[in-house]
């Protein structure tokens, strides 16, 4: 990523990040936080939404560009859901477990608490709220981080509810679930400090580490989502959702300002050849006898050619903005935002079935010269003819330079037209829960992991990596909850991370491992009715049986403790077996019998008294 002088080119860019709480309960319901999976649905139901006035009677262009699409959402609910979700009761009041870990995080932060916290609605209509919109309040401001390259301001510390999940598109629009919405959600926002890609990067460990050092924060993919801002001094901010990981955020830092810098130059030279914008123009009747099988279907079903003369615009089209995508991809961008397929331009036809003789007749239909290109769109009439004005107004913007937007981050590092950016017309206050009066002096500032790491080695002997695997890891909680109780913190540690990676490798399903299953195994132990080494089959057993109890599973299994005597006879059994190895080889011989003794025994002894047995047992033999 050297091509670049962040520097000189004016790079801008801030962060949202947007992490999930991990509460009993949903924000402004009583119902549990966790996730089904859509085959558990009780029911579903159909919902339209369309955009509301704000309190100042303003539309936000974000919402309402949304609602030209027109698409059913059917919801999934459960028997885990309620009314509240499905917007046909009145939300509770503030989750009070919610806003006293989010005044947490604003100490993490250094951030000042608001003296009181108002509830407003966010105006949301791509089916991902049932209400068409998301509940949300300001809780904190002014805060900051550091990172390698300096300070990053934290500008807010909202709480608000997550929305719902999508599950997949359906021929009439979206079906969502309802598991997800109404979890509760923080989000950060930074202030625009960041100025290389790798200081974004650096920015949302940094953010991510405090979030986690809470230990009361959602673990696993979706999760945590980053947003990113991003500007160039000659460009325009835009918005980019939906980063899923930490990796891909200076990639799509330092793709968005390539992507920038491509288009001010684009501008520069379209504004240099006095290009404009045409008029679209229907041109079905050119490809009346066309092979093209996109536009031969459009047509067969009753369907349009639209066609957009870009003057001037000729070798433009087809210029590359990053690796496989190019301005003609912006176009077509918008083209499918309208329900279009996509388009075709003539900097890339012929091809896909359209000939050289139809290019050649589209231009003199619509009067394009040698220096234009033309943009096309086979759709039904009402589709083609949306997709083709949107095509248009994209263009029209690419002659003025960088449109500010809204863009979703691709898994290869690029990005997506998905909508114009919002504004404060899509927010109003909410009048069905009253504001609350947080307390920040009621919460204690949470302990950093890298602290933990530390304190973890200092009081408990851990290396620093077997360390840094629990404080960084998804058991943290539970490991120092067992701790305190007595058991041994090596054991937990090990057990908790490297036992359950190895048996997660092997196949075994851990995800099914409650707190109570290695709290019940730890019991075990410490009652002498489990030798350590029988941990991993037994953590086997209960995650292919997780509703039998611990003790149950070992009894049988027969994974109990073996007495003094039971050991002594296992170990004689292989000594007496392998007799010659012993009398030719003596105490050499140890290594290999100790494996043949731990597997008779079945993890049934500890090591270190199968160990002092066989070494009596060689010495005696010796």
């Amino acid at each position: 990523m050297s091509e670049f002088d962040y520097e000189n080119l004016g790079l801008v860019a801030g962060l949202e990040i947007h992490q999930q709480l991990d509460t009993e309960t949903k924000l402004f319901c009583s119902c549990p936080t966790r996730l089904r999976e859509p085959a558990e649905a009780a029911r579903t139901f159909t919902r339209y939404l369309h955009p509301t006035k704000s309190e100042l009677g303003e539309l936000d262009e974000a919402a309402l560009e949304e609602s030209r699409v027109d698409r059913e959402f059917e919801y999934l609910a459960y028997d885990t859901t309620c009314l509240v979700e499905e917007d046909d009761e009145p939300p509770r009041r503030v989750d009070s477990e919610a806003l006293e870990t989010t005044l947490e995080i604003a100490q993490l932060f250094s951030m000042t608490v608001a003296d009181q916290v108002h509830v407003m609605r966010k105006i949301v209509v791509d089916g991902s709220n049932t209400s068409g919109f998301q509940r949300t309040m300001q809780v904190a401001v002014d805060g900051h981080i550091e990172t390698p390259d300096g300070p990053v301001g934290i500008e807010d510390l909202m709480l608000e509810e997550e929305s719902a999940q999508r599950v997949e598109e359906t021929e009439d629009g979206v079906r969502y679930s309802l598991d997800r919405l109404g979890i509760p959600l923080v989000e950060i926002g930074t202030r625009p400090d960041i100025r290389t890609p790798e200081q974004a990067k650096a920015a949302a460990e940094r953010i991510g580490m405090l979030l986690r050092s809470t230990g009361k924060v959602k673990r696993g993919l979706g999760t945590i989502r980053q947003d990113v801002n991003v500007s160039i001094a000659d460009g325009a901010r835009v918005e980019i959702k939906g980063v899923q990981s930490l990796d891909d955020i200076d990639d799509i830092v330092h793709n968005e300002a390539r992507r920038q810098a491509e288009l001010v130059d684009i501008a520069t030279t379209l504004q240099e050849r006095d290009a404009a914008v045409g008029e679209p123009q229907e041109v079905s009747a050119v490809f009346e006898e066309t092979e093209s099988g996109v536009i031969r279907s459009a047509l067969s079903d009753g369907g349009v050619v639209m066609a957009l003369v870009l003057e001037g615009f000729d070798g433009i089209v087809g210029r590359e903005i990053l690796p496989d995508r190019r301005l003609g991809t912006e176009l077509s961008d918008h083209a499918k935002r309208h329900g279009a397929g996509g388009i075709f331009h003539t900097d890339e036809l012929p091809a896909y079935g359209i000939t050289d003789e139809e290019v050649v007749a589209v231009r003199e239909a619509v009067g394009a010269d040698s220096s234009d290109a033309v943009a096309l769109v086979a759709d039904d009439s009402e589709t083609a003819r949306l997709a083709i004005d949107a095509v248009a107004t994209r263009a029209a913007t690419a002659i003025e330079g960088v449109p500010e937007e809204t863009r979703g981050a691709n898994d290869d590092g690029t990005t997506r037209y998905l909508r114009p950016l919002p504004g404060a017309a899509r927010m109003y206050p909410e009048t069905d829960v009253p504001p609350v009066e947080p307390d920040p002096s009621e919460v204690e500032t949470p302990e950093l992991l890298t602290r933990k790491v530390e304190r973890y080695q200092e009081e408990y002997g851990l290396d620093e990596g077997l360390a840094s695997q629990v404080a960084y890891g998804h058991q943290m909680n539970l490991f120092e909850r067992v701790v305190e109780s007595g058991v041994d913190p090596t054991l937990a540690a090990s057990t908790l991370e490297s036992t359950v990676t190895e048996l997660r490798r092997d196949g075994v399903p851990v995800e099914n491992l409650t707190d109570e299953h290695f709290e019940a195994v730890f019991e075990l132990v410490a009652e002498g009715d489990l030798a350590r080494e029988g941990i991993p089959e037994l953590l086997s057993v209960l995650a292919e049986n997780p509703s039998l109890a611990a003790r149950e599973a070992a009894d049988a299994h027969g994974l109990g403790s073996a007495g003094e005597d039971d050991v002594r006879e296992a170990v004689v059994e292989v000594v007496e077996r392998n007799a010659a190895q012993v009398e030719e080889e003596g105490m050499a011989a140890f290594s290999g019998l100790m494996g043949e003794c731990m597997g008779a025994l079945r993890g049934k002894a500890d090591g270190d008294v199968v160990s002092d047995v066989l070494r009596e047992e060689i010495q005696r033999r010796s």
